[in-house]
C-alpha cells in the first residue's frame, strides 16, 4: 500500500472516530477535514492525525483534531462571510475555514505561513505577518475573528474589528499552566466589553503572545 493511500485511510479513520462522534455535525467541516492533508500542515514525522496537539515549536501547538473541529464548527455556526484566524499556526484551522466556504484571513507572528501548506492547499487565503495581539484591522471588519489557541482574555481592541453582529471565538484559559482545562467561547462586543457564551470544554495551549506577564510579590 502507498503511503498517501496509508494517509488517506488514516484520515477517514481521524473523521469517522474521533469528530463525528463528538458533536460535530456541520457536513462542511467533515468534508473539509476529509479532503484537507493533515499532515501537510504538521511537522515531518508528527502524528497528525492522532487524537493530541502537535508540537510547532517554539511554544505553539496545531490543536487536535476534535477541537479544531468544534471549533470551526463554532465559527460557522451563522455562516460567515469574512473571518479572521489569529495565531494561525500551521494553517490548518484556516484552511479548514476556507474550504467551507469563508474568505479567511490568517494572521502570524512569524513567516511560517509563507510557502507552506496553507499556500499549497488554500492559496485563497491571505496570510499576514503582523503581532497577534493588534489583531489585523486593515483587513476587517469581520463577521468572525476565532483565536487558535488559549488565551486569559479576549483582547479590548478585537471589538472594534467586528462587523455589526460579529463575534470572537476563542478558548479562555482557566489558568495559566500548558496544556490545562478551557472553555471555548462565542462572544459577542458590549461596549468596551465581550459577552460569552460557553459552547464547550476542553484542553488549552496558552498562545506565548498572549500569555500574562509574571507578577511581582514580595
Amino acid at each position: 500500500m502507498t503511503q498517501p493511500a496509508t494517509q488517506d485511510i488514516a484520515r477517514n479513520k481521524m473523521v469517522d472516530g474521533q469528530v463525528r462522534p463528538n458533536q460535530v455535525s456541520d457536513p462542511r467541516v467533515i468534508e473539509a477535514m476529509r479532503s484537507l492533508p493533515r499532515e501537510a500542515f504538521a511537522p515531518a514525522g508528527a502524528l497528525a492525525y492522532a487524537d493530541t496537539d502537535i508540537d510547532l515549536g517554539q511554544g505553539r501547538f496545531l490543536a487536535s483534531p476534535l477541537v479544531t473541529a468544534r471549533l470551526a464548527q463554532l465559527v460557522l455556526a451563522n455562516n460567515p462571510a469574512e473571518v479572521l484566524v489569529v495565531g494561525a499556526g500551521s494553517g490548518y484551522l484556516a484552511a479548514v475555514l476556507a474550504a467551507c466556504g469563508a474568505r479567511v484571513v490568517a494572521l502570524e507572528e512569524e513567516a511560517r505561513l509563507q510557502g507552506g501548506a496553507l499556500a499549497q492547499y488554500a492559496p485563497e487565503v491571505e496570510s499576514v505577518c503582523a503581532p497577534l495581539a493588534a489583531g489585523y484591522p486593515a483587513g476587517g471588519p469581520y463577521d468572525v475573528i476565532v483565536i487558535e489557541g488559549a488565551v486569559p482574555a479576549i483582547p479590548e481592541n478585537f471589538a472594534s474589528q467586528l462587523a455589526p453582529g460579529g463575534r470572537v471565538v476563542a478558548i479562555l484559559a482557566d489558568g495559566d499552566e500548558p496544556g490545562g482545562l478551557g472553555r471555548a467561547v462565542s462572544a459577542e462586543a458590549v461596549g468596551k466589553e465581550f459577552v460569552t457564551v460557553r459552547a464547550f470544554d476542553c484542553t488549552a495551549r496558552i498562545l506565548p503572545a498572549f500569555r500574562r506577564a509574571p507578577a511581582f510579590s514580595l
